[in-house]
């Protein structure tokens, strides 16, 4: 059966003191610059709930999440503002004006729930209508957007998209969790580690560097016009979206804690007449043995191009640390280019991963951060490359999210369909293990699930 979704209302969310005449005026900073053009981050998160009728969901389920997400923004005002960029500034902001609201749609699909939260491969087109939409024009772009659905005597999910120019996944998740404690508490007040720092000046910046990542992405664009210029470097529009084919399919690998030991201990065998110590932090293994199961999945010739990247938080890297609940972006990217595909085909790949990575993770310091204006828009890449990235974190806490309604049944990254990545999350029983999502066309897919078992074989 063919699901549909049928709106049942688009609503406006304004703070719960949204009467009152303050404003706010919020600068991005060279980190939320970093991921200026970038599409928005996709999330959805799926709660079971037999007893979810529509009466029930229209008389609790949605105001309870309506009013504790209108008093949740009362503390984080800039998600209910938009990003804008006055001709006469050098970069843009986030302004909130008194009355500015979110987005919040209410939806009901006739979806099969076990479906959707299954780890077994599907299309990835059947979570999309579950994401709501980001408003971006070349004048004003909207923060964050949510859409609660509804699936009839199944559960519902919350869907959130937010532009990745005003928070990273620590600050988006940190909101959740500051509408969730709401929500299930019925009490306004937070935790003192839920209440958002907005002081930009503990980002203490090399001078300039905001300039030289938008002068950066200025050089990128070029890249999507042919060549030309843009008509108009101030505009707020993402960069287009690539088209998902119909034949992409998602799957869920639910690694345990042994599982990642068996890895750790593959590696420490293999490594073992190595000099130097490899650093297997679970993201190292779980990355690195992504990585490579998904370059082989691609196959191809030995001397195709490939390359990898993550994201790493900066709080703790820059000196003094940066509070854990500053707003917004305080991410770069790390990342590996170009090499040659068949230093990860080999017997020795996944080994080959672990070094590259390990090192990669060894040399980040303060320095390497304040340097990353300098790389924007310099990197120069082979056509046809594949570069792999990761969306997420296990150390985001995202499982934990209750509403009220009991523990997520499961949680995702729905973007990862618009790029080479894969996504982390931490494993929902909360035992050590780690979920890995993966968005490939079907005959990858295929092939990657077989590889990523056969691992374990050796």
């Amino acid at each position: 059966m063919v699901s549909s979704l049928n709106i049942i209302e688009a609503a406006q969310v304004t703070p719960s003191n949204s009467d009152s005449s303050e404003s706010l005026t919020l600068p991005l900073t060279f980190f939320d610059l970093y991921f200026f053009k970038l599409h928005a981050v996709e999330r959805v998160i799926f709660y079971r709930h037999t007893d979810a009728t529509r009466s029930f969901f229209d008389s609790v389920i949605v105001p309870n999440l309506k009013s504790s997400l209108s008093s949740s923004l009362s503390h984080y005002l800039p998600l209910a503002g938009r990003l804008v960029w006055d001709p006469l500034d050098p970069k843009p902001s986030i302004v909130y004006s008194p009355n500015d609201a979110v987005s919040f749609t209410v939806a009901e699909s006739n979806a099969d729930f076990s479906r959707l939260t299954s780890k077994e491969p599907f299309s990835s087109t059947e979570w999309h209508p579950l994401v709501p939409k980001l408003q971006n024009s070349d004048d004003s772009a909207s923060v964050i957007s949510f859409q609660v659905t509804l699936f009839p005597n199944q559960g519902f999910c919350i869907g959130v998209t937010a532009h990745h120019a005003v928070s990273d996944g620590k600050t988006t998740t940190t909101f959740l969790k500051s509408w969730a404690h709401i929500c299930k508490h019925q009490d306004s007040s937070l935790p003192q580690d839920l209440i958002p720092l907005y002081d930009r000046t503990v980002i203490k910046c090399p001078q300039d560097s905001d300039i030289k990542v938008l002068n950066g992405w200025n050089s990128l664009a070029k890249t999507f016009t042919g060549g030309k210029e843009l008509e108009n470097p101030k505009s707020l529009k993402l960069l287009p979206p690539p088209v998902i084919d119909s034949d992409i399919v998602r799957y869920t690998l639910e690694l345990t804690r042994e599982d990642i030991q068996t890895l750790r201990e593959r590696l420490k065998i293999e490594s073992s007449s190595s000099s130097k110590e490899l650093r297997l932090s679970t993201f190292v293994i779980i990355y690195s043995y992504a990585i490579t199961c998904l370059i082989r999945a691609r196959g191809g010739a030995p001397n195709r191009p490939v390359g990898f990247g993550f994201i790493v938080d900066c709080r703790r890297l820059i000196n003094p640390p940066i509070p854990s609940s500053y707003f917004g972006n305080c991410v770069i990217g790390s990342f590996k280019a170009p090499l040659k595909a068949e230093m990860f085909m080999g017997e020795e790949g996944f080994l080959a991963a672990t070094r590259m990575v390990s090192d990669l993770i060894e040399e980040l310091d303060e320095s390497l951060v304040w340097k990353i204006p300098d790389f924007v828009g310099a990197a120069t890449l082979p056509p046809g490359i594949q570069i792999v990235s990761v969306a997420g974190s296990t150390r985001f806490g995202e499982y934990g999210l209750d509403f009220g309604w009991g523990r997520p049944e499961k949680v995702v990254v729905v973007s990862i369909d618009q790029g080479e990545a894969f996504s982390l999350v931490e494993s929902k029983d909360g035992n050590g293990g780690v979920e890995v999502g993966f968005s490939l066309k079907k005959y990858e897919m295929d092939v990657l699930i077989e590889l990523l078992f056969n691992g374990f074989k050796k």
